[in-house]
């Protein structure tokens, strides 16, 4: 190792310092700390003792019985109430989370921090390689811009925080073509866990041909193999789940709940907002069926102009990770996710770095765009904006104004929407360019 590299690794160490620590701290004082962890490990201690995870009298009387207590505050103690209560984990999740459910919640809490740290730094150090290869510099700043802005994950203890790195190794091994039976399990437990994740990677993976759809083919046997023994699991003390899981997405999803996009959200002003499109379009228009067939029309046609390309074009590792930077970005536009889906964006960093070593203009749009989504998606940046934005008298009614006001309390979606519009440009640009030049010969 030189020591150019050395020395990046060290500041990789200390940017996963800092979240840790900071993290930590959160957990240990925040009233919602390891909030995400209690809702699938309470789930799972439920059907360890053979009740029904999905209905929440069931799920409230082993969350009591075990020591679980609410925030004094009738706001925080609703939040935790939804987001602990309120069942909406896969039967994988619960099965899989399963091991850490047996041990009581201290242990279970530090064991699933300690992984998750891990599995973070894991991810950030894999990116930082590839794309310093490229542009050291560059691919350094934006892994530990984001590793440092992580606190609240890990704080929260979401699974997207293991999910995400699970990801990142799966793509390396595959795309490196090193350690491929690994690559295949971690997508296949990442597809388990949080597939509104993991599944736009697999996508890729499995449009891409070859070898690539075999490893995609692989993971979802893997998958497969893994959900049947959840499904009986979860059968035995709930046979309805199905039906009860669907009637608790509708529920927190409903108008002023803890899932609800629009501006009624319980959630809004959390530290984990919502950031599909559809809460944007909610500023204008709080109404399911204008939001959700907006989002569609916008991000619909971009997604199936990203899926014939990833489906006909020749395969290279440049057209690789431009292809994932392109649907993880737009993926997150078009349904339910939360800032902590974002650290998906840690697989734009190889690109980025890519394109940034070409030079000229579209190396310094990747680079300012880039940082813009990655630093708008941390936890202590996205915070000092809101408060920047607060501070900011913006002008009242008329469309103007929305549209002022949807930017500045919603700029997620606006710079993933901008990244994925871009890195799907570049994606056709190149992924045409040799047919284009043999044209002109």
């Amino acid at each position: 190792m030189t020591r150019a590299r050395l020395g990046g690794l060290l500041l990789l160490l200390l940017s996963g310092g800092i979240f840790v620590v900071w993290g930590s701290a959160l957990e240990r004082t925040a009233p919602g700390g390891m909030v995400d962890f209690k809702a699938v490990y309470y789930g799972a201690r439920c059907l360890l003792r053979h009740t029904d995870p999905y209905k929440e009298s069931e799920l409230l009387r082993v969350y009591q019985a075990e020591g679980g207590e609410f925030p004094s505050d009738p706001i925080l103690s609703r939040l935790l109430h939804r987001a602990v209560l309120v069942c909406v984990n896969l039967p994988t999740a619960l099965f899989l989370i399963a091991p850490f459910a047996m041990l009581p919640f201290g242990p279970a809490h530090l064991l699933w921090m300690t992984l998750m740290a891990l599995s973070l730094l894991l991810a950030a150090i894999l990116m930082w390689s590839v794309g310093a290869n490229h542009a050291p510099g560059v691919s350094l700043l934006l892994s530990c811009i984001l590793l440092a802005n992580s606190e609240v994950l890990f704080a929260i203890g979401n699974a997207a925080g293991i999910v995400v790195s699970l990801c990142v190794v799966a793509s390396w091994c595959f795309l490196r073509e090193r350690f491929v039976p690994v690559g295949v399990l971690c997508l296949a437990i990442g597809l388990a866990i949080k597939p509104q994740d993991a599944g736009p990677v697999w996508l890729f993976f499995l449009l891409a041909g070859g070898v690539p759809r075999k490893r995609a083919l692989q993971a979802f046997v893997v998958t497969v193999l893994l959900s049947l023994p959840s499904v009986l699991w979860v059968m035995r003390a709930s046979p309805d789940w199905m039906q009860e899981m669907r009637t608790n997405l509708a529920a927190t999803t409903g108008h002023g709940d803890i899932n609800d996009p629009g501006p009624a959200s319980l959630a809004n002003g959390t530290a984990q907002p919502i950031i599909d499109m559809q809460s944007v379009i909610a500023v204008f228009r709080d109404d399911p069926r204008i939001y959700n067939l907006v989002t569609y029309l916008i991000c619909g046609p971009l997604i199936l102009v990203w899926a014939l390309v990833a489906l006909r074009s020749r395969p290279s590792p440049a057209n690789a990770w431009l292809a994932l930077a392109a649907i993880v970005s737009l993926s997150m536009l078009v349904t339910y996710h939360r800032l902590y889906d974002a650290k998906l964006l840690i697989l734009t960093v190889p690109v980025c770095a890519m394109l940034w070593a070409e030079g000229g203009p579209i190396g310094w749009l990747a680079i300012v765009l880039n940082t813009a989504g990655i630093v708008l998606t941390g936890d202590i940046s996205l915070l000092f904006l809101r408060h920047l934005a607060a501070s900011v008298q913006m002008p009242g009614g008329g469309l103007v104004g929305e549209m002022l006001t949807a930017v500045s309390i919603r700029p997620v979606p606006v710079a993933l929407l901008v990244m994925g519009i871009f890195y799907l440009w570049v994606y056709v640009r190149r992924a045409y360019a040799p047919v284009a030049e043999r044209g002109s010969q």
